[in-house]
C-alpha cells in the first residue's frame, strides 16, 4: 500500500538511474541500440539471433528492475525496444511478424506478476501490428542463473515443449523472443521445438546478450 501511495505522490525514477520523471529516461533510453548479431554455437546453423546491448551497464540495471524488482512501468518502453529492434532487422519482411516468447518456469512466472516476455512482447507486437503466439511452454526444471551450456541443455531437456493451441499463424514471419541471450541453448531449443512443429523462425531477437 505504501508503494503505492508513493507511486502516487512522487514521479517515476528511471530504473536505469534512479532520475525521477519517467520509468525510463531519455539519457538511458539512448543506450540501447540496433540489432547486433550474437553468435553462439547451439544457434549457430539454426537461426540468426540478434540483441539490442550488452548484458552489462544502464540495460542490465533496467532489465533487472522490470524482470526481478516489480518495475512493470518499464514494460512499454522495453516494448518500443523490442519493436524498433525487429524494424531494423536484416532484410525486409514481406508478412507480418509473429512473436514467440520463451517461456519461464512456472514458479519464476508467479514471482514475476506473470510472463514478462510475453508482457514485452505484447507490447511490441501492438506496435507493429504484429502478433504474440505463446505456442512454448517449460514444465520444470531448475533456475538457469549460473549454469553452463550443457546445464542449461540438459535442464531443458524434455521440459520445453510446443502447445498446437499457441501455433502461430500461416503466413507470418515467426521471431523468437527471449529478455537475455546468455549460452544460446533456450534460444535454441526454442527455436527446434518450433521447427520440430513445422514452424520455420526467421530469427531469435533478444533484449540483451552477455560479453
Amino acid at each position: 500500500m505504501l508503494s503505492l501511495l508513493l507511486n502516487l505522490l512522487l514521479p517515476a525514477c528511471c530504473a536505469g538511474c534512479e532520475t525521477r520523471g519517467a520509468p525510463v529516461c531519455p539519457a538511458c533510453c539512448r543506450t540501447w541500440a540496433s540489432p547486433a548479431e550474437v553468435s553462439r554455437a547451439p544457434l549457430a546453423a539454426l537461426a540468426p539471433a540478434y540483441a539490442l546491448a550488452r548484458y552489462e551497464g544502464v540495460p542490465k540495471q533496467i532489465l533487472i528492475a522490470y524482470k526481478e524488482r516489480g518495475r512493470r512501468d518499464t514494460a512499454p518502453f522495453l516494448g518500443r525496444a523490442l519493436a524498433a529492434g525487429l524494424a531494423a532487422l536484416p532484410g525486409s519482411r514481406a508478412s507480418p511478424w509473429c512473436l514467440v516468447p520463451a517461456p519461464s518456469r512456472r514458479v519464476a512466472s508467479r514471482g514475476r506478476g506473470g510472463p514478462h516476455v510475453q508482457r514485452m512482447a505484447e507490447e511490441a507486437a501492438r506496435l507493429i501490428g504484429g502478433c504474440v503466439a505463446p505456442a512454448l511452454v517449460l514444465r520444470g526444471g531448475r533456475d538457469a542463473v549460473g549454469l553452463n551450456r550443457s546445464e542449461r541443455a540438459a535442464n531443458l531437456e524434455g521440459r520445453l515443449r510446443f502447445v498446437a493451441a499457441g501455433r502461430p499463424p500461416p503466413g507470418t514471419s515467426v521471431v523468437v523472443v527471449d529478455d537475455v541471450i546468455t549460452t544460446g541453448a533456450t534460444s535454441a531449443a526454442c527455436v527446434t521445438a518450433l521447427k520440430n512443429a513445422g514452424v520455420p523462425v526467421v530469427a531469435v531477437l533478444a533484449l540483451l546478450a552477455t560479453v
